[in-house]
């Protein structure tokens, strides 16, 4: 039996229940990490002005599409957008303020690695408007970051966090557990010593290897030792759970933890299923336009797409309306990351199909919980979440 639907909320409005932003790829970075499976590429040669151009076509292009609209958050990702020059990152900015409303509060947050901190340019991009870094340190121990294929030290990494955090007043940083040899004692030590830096964000990501990745050959070839079995894995993220909880710091995300009010907004957007413009190389959006969601996604390739922009106008290179069924399975899917959950009505409204018998056995279970129309994983379905997510959606 599938649950009714009581709430019918247009598509052209749906969005407004989790805001606009805009999604900026900066696909270069100083050094292609053997785990990263992100759009990212080495180049020697970055011709700024022409890459700021391009964006500023693209964003303008978007607009007139989208119309004005309130813009909650602008997010730098990469790639490492701190080997962006300082004018680049301001002429972006400057544009996306003039083509939409910029909330009060507007979010502007730029993605960072120690070995491109430098406190002149951090305030030259504070003075852009950025609002907010988060920083890939990844690893608190040398071996592990060498390993990793970072090119930066533990101490760098401090430092670069204490400079950060002299013009910043919001510092996120990564790191990454799991890794190849890495005890419980051993994390909980470096969980321990990042919590005492007084972050009010992180991000902790359980290593993944993925297909297509330098670790992905390795491992396909038997040379990635000491990865930790499911039981160990599971009690790593148990201790990181306990640690921040501990810390003030509670899981809002699967993998994001913050003190009240120090949530990164512009994931909230994805989370709650919002609409964001995503535009440079890979970037991949959710628009609503004319009463249709659409899903986009740029060209993957850095020189095609800054070809493409110049010569036709646009960098896209795909567009598709989603479905109502898709987008309600696309929000369950997002929503539930959430340690507050989904609204159940909404997600019908939006067009998916929920089947009341599994949804109660997954209640009567103990991995989800509902109170009215908010439905939520608990602590025991959270670090199960795809398997939770493909029982309901099944």
């Amino acid at each position: 039996m599938l649950l009714a639907n009581s709430w019918q909320p247009s598509s052209l409005e749906d969005w407004q229940a989790a805001g606009f932003g805009l999604y900026v790829h900066w696909p270069f970075c100083q050094a292609k990490c053997p785990y990263c499976d992100f759009n990212s590429h080495v180049s020697r040669e970055v011709d700024h002005p022409r890459w700021a151009r391009a964006f500023e076509a693209e964003l303008d292009r978007i607009a007139a599409e989208t119309g004005p609209r309130p813009l909650t958050s602008i997010f730098f990702g990469g790639g490492t957008p701190s080997l962006m020059e300082e004018a680049t990152v301001a002429a972006i900015i400057e544009r996306a303020t003039a083509l939409w409303a910029p909330a009060n509060d507007i979010e502007i947050t730029l993605e960072a690695n120690p070995t491109s901190v430098e406190r002149a340019k951090f305030t030259a991009f504070a003075h852009a408007g950025v609002n907010r870094i988060s920083m890939g340190i990844q690893s608190l121990v040398d071996e592990d970051l060498r390993r990793l294929g970072r090119l930066h030290s533990a101490r760098e990494a401090l430092d670069a966090y204490t400079t950060a955090r002299s013009v910043f007043d919001r510092v996120s940083f990564d790191l990454i557990y799991g890794r190849q040899d890495q005890s419980e004692a051993a994390w909980e030590n470096e969980l321990d010593e990042a919590l005492a830096l007084g972050p009010d964000h992180l991000s902790l990501y359980q290593l993944t290897v993925e297909p297509g990745t330098v670790f992905g050959a390795r491992f396909e070839r038997g040379k990635l030792p000491g990865l930790p079995s499911e039981d160990r894995g599971a009690e790593l993220y148990h201790i990181t759970q306990s640690l921040t909880d501990a810390a003030g710091l509670a899981a809002y995300e699967t993998s994001n933890h913050a003190k009240a009010g120090a949530e990164c907004r512009h994931n909230l957007i994805y989370w709650r299923y919002g609409d964001f413009a995503g535009v440079g190389p890979g970037a991949h959006g959710r628009l609503t336009l004319g009463g249709i969601k659409y899903a986009t996604d740029c060209l993957r390739d850095p020189g095609q797409w800054l070809q493409a922009v110049g010569a036709a106008g646009s960098g896209e290179a795909s567009r598709q309306d989603v479905p109502p069924a898709e987008q309600g399975e696309e929000y369950l899917m997002m929503g539930l990351r959430l340690t507050e959950g989904v609204d159940l009505e909404r997600a019908m409204g939006l067009g998916a199909n929920i089947d009341t018998a599994r949804l109660g056995r997954m209640i009567e279970g103990g991995w989800l919980e509902r109170d009215g129309s908010n439905l939520r994983t608990t602590r025991l379905g959270r670090p199960l979440l795809n398997a939770v997510l493909g029982e309901l959606l099944a």
